[in-house]
Parts: C-alpha cells; sequence; structure tokens
C-alpha cells in the first residue's frame, strides 16, 4: 500500500459524501471502499466479528460491479439490520458476460450495543472513478 499507507479519505463535497478508497490489488482497494462507506454510518471497528454474510455480486463493468457492491451494504443494513465490521475472501472475476464478486461480509447485528452516526440513502455514478497506477484508486459519491 503506498499513498502514505492511506486505506481510504473522505474528500470535501457540498451535499453528499465523497471518498477514495486505495488498494495494491483491486479487491483491495473494493474492500477498502466498503469500510469506508459503513463507516459513514457506524465506526466498523467497534462491530463484533459475530456473523458472516456471504454474497454473489454482478455487473456489466467494474463500476456497475463497484455500485452494486456498496449498494449491498445498504440493502443487508435496512433489511436485516447487519452491521460490516470486514470483508473476508473477496474475489473479482471477469466473465464472459460479466464481471463477478463473491466476499464474506462479517459483522453483526445492530443491537442497542452500537452506534448508527449517519445515514447513506444510496450510493452514486456521480464523479465515480476507478483507475490504476501504482495502486489501484476509487473514488465514489454517497446519497447522505
Amino acid at each position: 500500500m503506498k499513498k502514505n499507507e492511506m486505506k481510504y479519505e473522505f474528500m470535501d463535497h457540498t451535499a453528499d459524501a465523497q471518498f477514495r478508497a486505495y488498494g495494491e490489488s483491486l479487491e483491495e482497494a473494493f474492500q477498502n471502499a466498503a469500510v469506508a462507506t459503513a463507516n459513514l454510518m457506524w465506526e466498523s471497528e467497534k462491530i463484533k466479528p459475530q456473523k458472516k454474510k456471504r454474497i454473489k455480486i454482478k455487473g456489466k463493468d467494474t463500476k456497475q460491479l463497484l455500485f452494486n457492491f456498496l449498494e449491498e451494504i445498504l440493502f443487508l443494513f435496512d433489511s436485516d439490520d447487519f452491521l460490516v465490521h470486514s470483508i473476508k475472501d473477496l474475489s473479482i472475476h471477469k466473465g464472459k458476460k460479466a464481471y463477478q464478486l463473491k466476499a464474506d461480509f462479517v459483522g453483526d447485528r445492530n443491537s442497542d450495543e452500537y452506534e448508527i452516526s449517519g445515514c447513506v440513502k444510496a450510493v452514486t455514478y456521480n464523479e465515480m472513478i476507478i483507475e490504476k497506477n501504482d495502486q489501484y484508486m476509487i473514488q465514489v459519491v454517497v446519497d447522505i
């Protein structure tokens, strides 16, 4: 990891939240983007790694794959009260028709023990960037 060993950073944005996530691989950058998204709503490191949710996502390209991946965090929170602590065993493969992602979301069910500090309403394609130079950089804007 370069860029001062940063995993992600929040950027100034007028109405929404914007961040950049970094990684030596595309998978690591996706993981760090997921943690950044979760940390807009709760402190992921304070969530106990009690449960695991296996996810499988598809996207026609890496941007759609990223969008669908981050939306899954919001879906699991809204539907199952699931709070992400970390992402394990993330793999991305390019199939004939689509990119495929598999990963385990590790976390816990929301309870009085945890503090929710914000709400991400939706992930957007606005200003979304996925690029590789000396490392991968992902930029995302979310609606809060």
